[in-house]
This record gives structure tokens, C-alpha cells and sequence, in this order.
């Protein structure tokens, strides 16, 4: 659908005879690493909203292979793809292939980004590399409800998870490719099959305990979602509940009291006596409630 190299605005076009041709930059990238398992490139795939246009999935794709592009000062190779044939008609998605190291006029540099040693990054007071992705996914999150607003589209989209956002749901599994392409030439994935359960107990473990919370949830003085004058009346019930349980026992531990020490006394005396006990205590409850 749309491929293209996007190199740091800084270089001026300087590295543009051997970065900005895919053949070379690839080769040149092979050659600047010396371990054999040494991370040569870094790939970063993200989902188009099928909500856009052609062009404006384009766009959105290329206004983020320039930022990481600039932002770590590497060479960014993007890929727009169409969803398959046999698949997911809303599938519209873009591959960033992007250089470990830094491009330099005649050649790569040192690593960059997410592929920098922690040591460099905490020499240099950069963020951890948790840090790091989480700020990219955020970016990304940006850019793309920044072209959807400018597309008159509703649709919105969130990088944080649901417990992040307090959405009380079990995220849906991922599936490895190789297991879901062995699902469709009909043979059997225990791998998939494995997830796909482990999914499931995770599902009714959640309305388990989502049952159990229930009662607790529908206990007097819980606000249960309703709106804030709910909340500020069972606050006040609370409180007047509380203060008349507290009469009720320190009347009964004046009455066994004054039994104690004024056998014989007149009701009518030991009641003025316990009215005088409660009132003494009123206002201090009040205060504790």
C-alpha cells in the first residue's frame, strides 16, 4: 500500500545515497554489528483505525516514523499494509522497521533508543526502558485520536490497560502466529489451546470474585456508583446510626454502673446521672465520626 525511509532531519540529505536506499541500509546494518546474535534492527507494528481513509492512514503512519525517526535519530523503513484477503477486513496496520544504531553521513553510529545499555541510559538521565515504551505507546495513542478528531470521528483510543483505567474486564489473549496458522491448516495447537483455557479459568475467577464483592459492594453507606447527594445522605445515615449505637452503650454501661455503685438509688436519680454521662460524650463522637 505505502513504503518509504524516513532519515533524521539533522543529516541534511548527507546519508541519503546509502540510508535512503533499502538495499544498502539493510546491509550497512549487518555489517556494523560483530556478534552474531547482536539485535540488528527494531520493529514496531501498529494498528491503523479502519475509520480513516487511505491518506489519512498514510499520514498517521508517517507522522510516527518521522518522531522516531527524530527522536532517536535513526532510520525508520515503514511498510502500510491492507488487511488480507481471508482476513480481517478492519486489519490495517503499518510495520516501522528502524536502525538499532544512530545514522550517521557515512555510516551507523552508536545504539540508540530502546536498544541504548541501561548504564548509557541512567549516564545520560534517561528514562528506563519500561519508561521508554510506555511514553511511545502513550505518543502513539496521541497521534492517532489527533487524526481521528480531525477526521470528525468519534472513535477514540486508549494505551493504558484496563486496570490502568479501571475497567474491570480480562484483557483477550494473544494467540502466537505460528499456533493460529496451524489452527488454519487444521492442525491441532496445544499451545492455543493451552491460552485459550488459561483465559477462560482467569474469565470465571474474575466473576467469582466479582460475585463475592457484590454484598459488600450493596452494604449500607456504599455509594455503588450513584451520584454525589447519594453519597453525602448515607454518609450522614452512617453517622447518625453510629452516634446512636454509642448512646445505647454507654447507657447500658451507665446503668450496669450505677447499679454497682448506687444500690438503692431511685430510678428517677440514676436516669438524670446516665442523660448527664451521654451528653458529656456527644460532641467528642461527633468529632470521631
Amino acid at each position: 500500500m505505502h513504503a518509504e525511509i524516513f532519515l533524521p532531519s539533522h543529516l541534511g540529505g548527507a546519508a541519503d545515497d546509502w540510508a535512503g536506499r533499502r538495499e544498502k541500509l539493510w546491509n550497512t546494518a549487518e555489517r556494523a554489528e560483530k556478534r552474531s546474535d547482536s539485535r540488528v534492527a527494531r520493529e514496531y507494528q501498529v494498528s491503523l483505525p479502519h475509520e480513516l481513509n487511505r491518506t489519512q492512514q498514510i499520514g498517521l503512519a508517517r507522522a510516527l516514523s518521522r518522531e522516531l525517526a527524530e527522536r532517536y535519530k535513526v532510520a525508520v523503513d515503514l511498510a502500510v499494509h491492507l488487511p488480507r484477503p481471508d482476513g480481517d477486513p478492519r486489519n490495517f496496520h503499518a510495520h516501522l522497521l528502524t536502525t538499532t544504531r544512530e545514522v550517521k553521513p557515512q555510516g551507523l553510529g552508536a545504539k540508540s533508543g530502546l536498544d541504548m545499555h541501561g548504564r548509557e541510559r541512567r549516564k545520560r538521565e534517561l528514562p528506563s526502558h519500561r519508561e521508554e515504551y510506555h511514553t511511545l505507546r502513550e505518543r502513539w495513542a496521541t497521534l492517532t485520536n489527533e487524526a481521528l478528531r480531525e477526521a470528525k470521528i468519534d472513535a477514540r483510543v486508549d494505551h493504558r490497560s484496563f486496570a490502568e483505567r479501571g475497567v474491570n474486564r480480562e484483557p483477550m489473549p494473544r494467540i502466537p502466529i505460528a499456533s493460529l496458522k496451524m489452527e488454519q491448516r487444521g492442525v491441532r495447537s496445544v499451545v492455543a489451546e493451552r491460552i485459550r483455557e488459561d483465559y477462560r479459568q482467569r474469565v470465571q475467577a474474575r466473576f467469582e470474585r466479582a460475585a463475592q464483592a457484590a454484598p459488600y459492594s450493596q452494604a449500607p453507606g456504599r455509594s455503588n456508583g450513584r451520584d454525589a447527594g447519594a453519597q453525602s445522605k448515607d454518609v450522614e445515615e452512617t453517622r447518625r446510626q453510629a452516634r446512636e449505637a454509642w448512646r445505647q452503650l454507654r447507657t447500658k454501661e451507665a446503668e450496669a454502673q450505677g447499679e454497682q455503685r448506687h444500690t438503692g438509688r431511685e430510678l428517677e436519680g440514676g436516669g438524670r446521672e446516665r442523660e448527664a454521662v451521654v451528653r458529656t460524650h456527644e460532641h467528642d463522637d461527633d468529632l470521631a465520626l
